[in-house]
C-alpha cells in the first residue's frame, strides 16, 4: 500500500474512534476502513498471486434459497501496481458447483463509503439488483459479485474495477469448496457495473487470459469519463453529486496524479467530507443542483496528468480490445451519449470482436436497465450453449 494512502486511512481510523472528523486539506480524503477484520489485508499479503485467496467464510443466504454463500478475501492490484486485498461474494446453487457457468456480476456501486460495496448492500437491502441474482441462479448458474471498487472505495477507477473483477473470477474458480474449477465465465453489468465489466474485458487477454471467457454483456456504460464530467458539471445538474464523487474516487486511486482536491474551493472541500463515506443516494442529494463553479477555484482539464487518468479509465480512449464475444445495450434516451457507445463498439468491431448492440428506442437511462438484462441473460445462456455469437457490426 502507498504510504500516503496507508497514513490518510490510519488517520481516519484515529478520527473516527475518537469521535472526530478529519480535517479539510488539499489531500485525499479515504473512506472509514470496514469495522469488519475479514476486509483487513494480512501483512504477508505480497506473497500472494494475483487471483490467490487469502481468506474465506460462509455467510448467510436468505435472499438466495437454497445456494450456499461464500465470501473470499484475494489479492489483487492496484493502479500502482502494488497489493491489495479485495472480496468478492460467491452463490452457487443447490446441488454444488459441478463446474457450472459462473457468472461474475459487477453491480453499479455509485458510492464512496465501504458500507456500500456489494459484499455488504447483497444483503443488507441497499442493491437494488439483488433480486435479479435469482434469475442467474434459477438457470443453474453460479454468480460471483465482486467488491469491484476496491479497499478505498475508489468510485470512477474503473481500471481498478477491470482487475478486482478479473481476480475475483479466478478466486471463485481456485476456491475449491465452490467446485468451479472448470467453470466456463461470462460477465455482466449495468452503468458503473458495466464499467467495471468493459474494462475487465477489455483488460482480459493481457491481465487473465487463461480465464475461459464465453460472453460478455453490458449495458449504459459511460465510455468516456471526462466527457461524462462535462455533462454533468458544467451547468447546475440534479445528478452533479455522482460526477464529483467521481473525482474523489479518482483522486483515492491516483492520488499523486489526480490530486483533485488542491483545487477545490472551501465549498467543495465541505462537500467532499460531507460524502467521503457516503452511498449513492446521499452523494445525489448532497451534490444536486451544483456546478463544477460552485466547488472547483480551477477547471480539471487544465492539468495533463488528470486528463491522463481520466483517458487510462474511459474505454473510448482505453487502446484495449475485448476478445470474447460482446453484447451490449443502451437507451436511445439516456443521458450517457449513445453515440459514444456506437464508436466504441464500432472499434471493438474492426477489431474483430463480434458484438450485438441493442440501442433501445425512446428509453433512458433507468428504464433500459431490466429491458436490457434480460436479454443479457438469454445471450450469456447462448454462449454458455456454445452457439454462435450473433452481431451488428
Amino acid at each position: 500500500m502507498r504510504p500516503l494512502r496507508r497514513l490518510a486511512l490510519a488517520a481516519l481510523a484515529a478520527a473516527a474512534c475518537l469521535g472526530h472528523a478529519a480535517p479539510a486539506s488539499a489531500s485525499p480524503v479515504y473512506p472509514i476502513p470496514d469495522a469488519d477484520g475479514f476486509y483487513a489485508a494480512p501483512a504477508d499479503l505480497a506473497r500472494f498471486q494475483a487471483g490467490d485467496v487469502v481468506r474465506s467464510r460462509m455467510v448467510p443466504a436468505a435472499n438466495f434459497p437454497g445456494s450456499t454463500v461464500w465470501q473470499l478475501l484475494f489479492r489483487t492490484t492496484d493502479s500502482a501496481d502494488e497489493p491489495i486485498a479485495a472480496v468478492t461474494t460467491v452463490l452457487v446453487p443447490p446441488g454444488g458447483g459441478l463446474d457450472r457457468p459462473l457468472v461474475s456480476y459487477q453491480p453499479f456501486v455509485n458510492s464512496l463509503g465501504m458500507q456500500c460495496a456489494p459484499s455488504h448492500s447483497l444483503f443488507d437491502g441497499g442493491m437494488r439488483e439483488a433480486s435479479a441474482l435469482n434469475l442467474l441462479l434459477a438457470r443453474g448458474w453460479a454468480v460471483a459479485v465482486p467488491d469491484h471498487l476496491g479497499p478505498i472505495s475508489a468510485y470512477g477507477a474503473a481500471q481498478l474495477g477491470g482487475r478486482i473483477t478479473l481476480d475475483g473470477i479466478r478466486a471463485a474458480k481456485r476456491f475449491a469448496p465452490a467446485g468451479l474449477a472448470h467453470s466456463p465465465v461470462g460477465m455482466t453489468g449495468y452503468s458503473g457495473g458495466g464499467m467495471a465489466t468493459g474494462f475487465a474485458a477489455a483488460l482480459a487477454s493481457e491481465y487473465a487470459p487463461e480465464l475461459p471467457i464465453a460472453g460478455i454483456a453490458m449495458g449504459g456504460v459511460p465510455m468516456n469519463m471526462g466527457k461524462l464530467a462535462r455533462d454533468l458539471g458544467t451547468t447546475p445538474n440534479p445528478m452533479f453529486g455522482l460526477g464529483f464523487a467521481v473525482a474523489m474516487g479518482l483522486e483515492r486511486e491516483y492520488p499523486d496524479r489526480a490530486a483533485m482536491s488542491r483545487l477545490l474551493n472551501p465549498a467543495g472541500r465541505a462537500l467532499r467530507d460531507q460524502i467521503a463515506n457516503a452511498c449513492t443516494e446521499q452523494i445525489i442529494s448532497a451534490g444536486a443542483n451544483r456546478s463544477f463553479s460552485d466547488v472547483f477555484d480551477g477547471p480539471m482539464d487544465s492539468d495533463p496528468s488528470i486528463v491522463q487518468v481520466l483517458h487510462e479509465n474511459s474505454l473510448e480512449t482505453f487502446p484495449g480490445v475485448p476478445r470474447a464475444p460482446m453484447y451490449e445495450w443502451h437507451g436511445e434516451a439516456d443521458e450517457i451519449d449513445p453515440d459514444l457507445v456506437r464508436a466504441v463498439a464500432g472499434r471493438y468491431c474492426q477489431a474483430g470482436t463480434p458484438v450485438q448492440l441493442d440501442i433501445l428506442p425512446g428509453v433512458d437511462h433507468g428504464g433500459a436497465t431490466t429491458q436490457g438484462a434480460l436479454r443479457a441473460f438469454g445471450y450469456l445462456s447462448d454462449r454458455f450453449a456454445g452457439l454462435p455469437a450473433p452481431s451488428n457490426c
